[in-house]
């Protein structure tokens, strides 16, 4: 295992490796930008080095400012958490020029699966079902006119580096496409600096069903059942769970056995997650792997008792998986709402501010994994998540009483503050979403108003109030004077002191 380790992020991902780290017995550098350089993650680091101003391509974006705190540090390992950097072949690569494990795939692995054309032609190959349309990207308009002619309409226009719900258009006619295959392109340049686009089926009213994979650098993998991640804005998640409701067991195990094939033939290794629509006839559509630990992943953690971010670290210090196949066992229900301070009631805008209240809520198998604490300032450079709240029951609908029960303790205010707990609680009370019968259309189907004359929908039962409750005191700031390279030394806390399956 490594001695030293930097985590390449911010907020509650940042957080929770830190934690992970400690655990092992990893001391952490956490590199930041001016804007939180009172977070939690500096608090708690062993070491800090600021990295640049605010804006994300100056520090978090900043590679060459986060391999320089690596050297300085003496940091054997960069951990990139989600987003920013986590799935950026050219940072991967630099990190192992510079001598840095980087915890995820290999940089050639990682630069395949990012490109969506190249990814889709790959799984092809292994036997992994696509959805209709085109392998390779579509270079003109015409070309995406005849494949869209041949799969049916609706059709979506896809960057082929896109990622993160960004670079696609639904078009619904012959007559839409050209301009949304041009809008499309357009934005993926500026997006991604990559224009290519490619044409598939649009699938309105399916399930999107993931599946977590664990490979190590030994040819071993294993997979840990699935999630649905069908409650979804603008392909941004809200609501996920673990397993995936309602699917037949064969469906189930179709996925598992797939994703893992899918993973295993191109040499993947860490933590990651093949994505798939499934149809009404569960019919599965691979979509695309992502190579990173997801935000959702403590659903899995809760049904499986498996800590992804301790395998991450062991599989990148070249430690064989330390489980088998048949050790993994799911075991009830495990469901998890994503906190964005955002304001459902403005199209899901962004809502920032400070923290004059803030009170987790507690209570029996629920954890909450967050960054957040009163005083906390909201900033507005980064992404809207404050908080991610998980709850493990016997079944499902344990599982969802006890979500809205822990939603309704969540107490969260500041000046211009909003967050999406109300529309979470909203969706968990939907009927189709309670049976689980929900498809990716769930959302759009709640936001829009009913037609006139329409049967009113059944009244769900009510929200009891958060009763408030004394502020909190905030957290102690337990920094040192920052030191003349920048970082900024903390309290340190003492670190708490099988086989694997091979795929044939």
């Amino acid at each position: 295992m490594f001695d030293k380790l930097l985590i390449a992020n911010r907020g509650e991902i940042a957080l929770r490796v830190l934690r992970a780290c400690r655990e092992l017995g990893v001391r952490t550098v956490v590199v930041h930008s001016s804007a939180d350089a009172d977070s939690l993650p500096v608090r708690l680091a062993d070491e800090t080095v600021r990295i640049g101003p605010a804006a994300s391509r100056q520090s978090y974006l900043n590679a060459a400012a986060i391999v320089e705190a690596a050297r300085q540090t003496g940091a054997q390992a960069v951990h990139p958490g989600y987003g920013f950097l986590s799935e950026d072949a050219d940072f991967a690569e630099i990190c192992a020029e510079n001598g840095l494990t980087f915890v995820g795939p290999p940089p050639q692995v990682m630069a395949a699966l990012a490109d969506k054309s190249t990814a889709r032609a790959l799984m092809s190959k292994a036997g992994l079902p696509l959805p209709p349309g085109s392998v390779r990207t579509l270079p003109t308009a015409a070309e995406a006119l005849e494949v869209a002619a041949e799969v049916g309409y609706p059709v979506i226009v896809k960057a082929a580096a896109g990622g993160g719900g960004r670079g696609m258009t639904v078009v619904r006619s012959a007559a839409e496409l050209p301009r949304g295959y041009a809008r499309t392109r357009a934005a993926a340049q500026v997006a991604f600096g990559d224009d290519r686009v490619y044409v598939e089926r649009y699938l309105a009213d399916a399930r999107h069903v993931e599946v977590q994979v664990l490979c190590d650098n030994h040819g071993n993998g294993i997979h840990l059942g699935t999630r649905d991640c069908s409650v979804q804005r603008r392909h941004q998640k809200l609501i996920e769970e673990a397993p995936a409701p309602a699917l037949r067991p064969a469906t189930l195990d179709t996925l598992a056995e797939t994703a893992l094939r899918g993973a295993l033939s191109v040499g993947f290794t860490g933590a990651g997650t093949v994505e798939f629509l499934v149809d009404e006839a569960e019919r599965c559509h691979f979509l695309e792997i992502n190579c990173r630990i997801q935000v959702e992943h403590p659903v899995t953690e809760l049904v499986t008792g498996i800590d992804l971010v301790h395998e991450q670290l062991h599989v990148a210090a070249g430690t064989p998986l330390r489980w088998r196949q048949e050790d993994v066992r799911l075991r009830g229900v495990a469901v998890e709402c994503r906190v964005n301070v955002e304001d459902p009631d403005r199209d899901f805008a962004p809502a920032p501010g400070r923290l004059d209240r803030f009170r987790p809520p507690g209570g029996p198998f629920t954890r909450v994994d967050t960054h957040g604490h009163v005083g906390y300032l909201v900033s507005p450079h980064y992404d809207s998540l404050l908080a991610k709240v998980a709850v493990w029951a016997p079944d499902r609908d344990g599982a969802l009483d006890r979500l809205d029960r822990a939603l309704g303790e969540f107490e969260v205010a500041g000046p211009g503050v909003h967050t999406t707990i109300p529309f979470a609680r909203r969706v968990l009370r939907d009927a189709a979403f309670r049976a689980g019968r929900h498809t990716t259309a769930l959302v759009d189907r709640l936001l829009t108003p009913p037609a006139a004359g329409a049967p009113p929908a059944v009244d769900a039962p009510p929200v009891a109030a958060a009763v408030p409750a004394a502020d909190p005191a905030p957290v102690p700031d337990i920094r040192a004077d920052a030191d003349p390279a920048g970082r900024t030394p903390v309290t340190a806390v003492p670190a708490a002191g099988p086989n694997a399956w091979r795929n044939p």
